[in-house]
């Protein structure tokens, strides 16, 4: 909190001297002193006369560095906090005023980029809110449907909104400049196989087994492209060759579990799923988890869901020291409301 050194940025903009402001508050001239040298904070029934004295908003007194700035930008995002329109507007312009500081140029980029796609989804569920809701007073609302799926992102039947060629079109050329990037490499592989354009995919897949770490995550994108030209057989070996090959690695495990469940290999994906969790070392990603829950769900075993659900609140609680009330693990209480109802209409 910088509130010293705004009062003191405030007293000598109004050309006042220390013994001056103290007389106005009826405090001493040290205590300002103190104030302004970040030795002690005024008392908070103070604040009020100061601004009243300097002119200023109450918030002006509590105006932090540009680095807290963005700290504060960051752990809102990251903690899903809700954004205010005018909360937005005030971020955006203070990441913007950055662009000509060469030393946080870089991260204002990157919470821009955030900060929008925060923004986005934010929308995007509103938009999903308000089509619902259309759709339950008229269900042939054709618009109405039209926006659900756009707010979903999902695909729509139309060629020209559900590819991605200009993602894989920038990738092609990053990496022409950028050899080897893991990023770049695996966005644009992701992609061209959600485009099914697999044959294109392949020299890219072999380069992203040549990086270190990486050989468990090509195979399994070879199987991924075999399954894609029609080949079931051997996409299985890859994914299978995937985990065989890495036993320590416990995403093999959970990539080969989303396969299988695709597949309606179920209890092979619950095994894995459970596999890739307990492989890991404290504290653990709780991927397998979820995707656990979400299968017996899938299944209307609601009350094994009910379960792994009540293990997500204990892994939170116990390995992530998160506090009962977090955004997390309400969600999961929620969720277990919910399945106990479904067991109800059962």
């Amino acid at each position: 909190m910088n509130i010293g050194k705004q009062i003191k940025y405030y007293r000598t903009r109004k050309s006042v001297r220390q013994e001056d402001l103290a007389d106005y508050l009826g405090v001493s001239c040290q205590a300002v002193s103190k104030w302004e040298t970040e030795a002690s904070l005024p008392d908070i029934t103070l604040l009020p006369r100061l601004a009243v004295y300097f002119g200023i908003a109450i918030d002006d007194l509590f105006r932090i560095s540009a680095d807290d700035q963005l700290d504060r930008i960051e752990n809102a995002l990251q903690n899903d906090v809700e954004l205010e329109d005018c909360t937005f507007q005030h971020d955006r312009e203070f990441l913007e005023s950055l662009m000509q500081d060469p030393e946080r140029k870089l991260r204002a980029h990157i919470l821009l980029s955030a900060l929008y796609n925060f923004w986005a989804r934010q929308a995007h569920q509103a938009a999903i809110r308000h089509a619902k809701q259309a759709l339950e007073m008229d269900g042939d609302a054709d618009d109405a449907w039209t926006y659900l799926i756009e707010g979903y992102e999902a695909h729509c039947g139309d060629e020209w909104y559900d590819n991605h060629f200009e993602l894989i079109d920038f990738c092609q050329h990053f990496l022409s400049d950028h050899p080897g990037h893991f990023r770049c490499l695996y966005a644009m592989i992701e992609n061209m196989l959600a485009d099914k354009r697999f044959e294109e995919a392949v020299p890219y897949v072999e380069i992203l087994a040549q990086l270190p770490g990486r050989d468990y995550q090509a195979e399994i994108y070879r199987g991924d492209i075999a399954q894609g030209m029609g080949d079931l057989p051997k996409a299985i070996r890859c994914w299978n060759q995937a985990a065989e090959k890495n036993p320590h690695v416990w995403q093999a495990f959970c990539d080969r579990a989303d396969r299988m469940k695709k597949l309606g290999k179920y209890e092979e994906a619950l095994r894995d799923y459970e596999h890739c969790f307990q492989m890991q070392k404290a504290p653990r990603i709780s991927d397998g988890l979820y995707s656990k829950a979400q299968l017996y769900e899938q299944l209307s075993d609601f009350e094994q869901a009910i379960e792994v659900r009540e293990r997500i609140i204990r892994h939170l609680s116990e390995e992530w020291n998160m506090p009962e009330d977090c955004s997390d693990i309400e969600e999961q209480k929620r969720m277990i409301v919910q399945l106990k109802r479904q067991i109800k209409k059962q």
